[in-house]
């Protein structure tokens, strides 16, 4: 299957950075076969039609409203000195079902400022690569005060490296429909950060003997989540 990004209703538009992927680099001919996601779950098959330098869908068949992963994967994680390990964490994630991806801004968060729409961009390239038809949301950086206050105890846990700490196994959770984890920076959330969360009732997580790096461990979870699915 070759799955290209674009508008499904209310006409099959094939997004224009596709286009050019598509006749430049692909160089794909009059008449391929191909399918189009809006990624929100609907998907368009068709035959590739060029006009110009436009590229049209000659369409075939619509399929509206496909599944969506059994479990709603959010993992609040936050980004790293090195941008290129959260954009690892992103790619790798996005791979294995997660729905929902925010980016937090803790006391240790050494990174300020982040490029989303860039990082969108990587999500929306492994979605396709992976053959996914529901994309999953990337939030806008935000602050851990804020962030917190949305959140429901009950499906929300977090993974931090303190081992003086109560922790239960990973391996004890039984994913719901919902579930929200949150995975700290280079050096762990702060003990007053970790201290909010226990008093909101969010239990703590503990992800093996080892101490796993930021990204690590974001994809350690999404790991454990897809095979929980399968």
């Amino acid at each position: 299957m070759k799955l290209f990004y674009g508008e499904i209703f209310p006409e099959v538009k094939i997004n224009d950075e596709e286009q050019t992927h598509i006749s430049k680099v692909l160089r794909m001919r009059d008449g391929e076969e191909i399918f189009v996601t809006d990624g929100k779950g609907n998907l368009a098959k068709g035959n590739l039609a060029f006009e110009g330098k436009k590229i049209s869908l000659d369409t075939t068949e619509i399929s509206e409203n496909l599944p969506k992963f059994s479990t709603h994967l959010h993992i609040a994680i936050a980004p790293t000195k090195n941008i290129d390990r959260i954009e690892f964490f992103l790619e790798k994630a996005t791979e294995m079902a997660v729905s929902e991806v925010s980016l937090i801004q803790t006391e240790k968060t050494e990174r300020k400022n982040l490029n989303i729409d860039k990082l969108r961009k990587q999500s929306i390239a492994a979605s396709k690569q992976s053959l996914r038809f529901h994309f999953p949301v990337v939030n806008d950086l935000v602050r851990f005060s804020d962030f917190i206050k949305t959140l429901d105890p009950k499906t929300t846990f977090v993974a931090h490296c303190n081992e003086n700490l109560e922790r239960i196994d990973l391996h004890e959770i039984n994913p719901g429909k919902n579930i929200t984890f949150l995975i700290g920076p280079e050096g762990d959330f702060s003990d007053k950060e970790i201290q909010l969360l226990a008093e909101r009732g969010i239990r703590a997580v503990s992800l093996g003997n080892q101490r796993l790096r930021t990204e690590t461990a974001g994809v350690f979870v999404a790991a454990w989540n897809y095979f929980k699915m399968m």
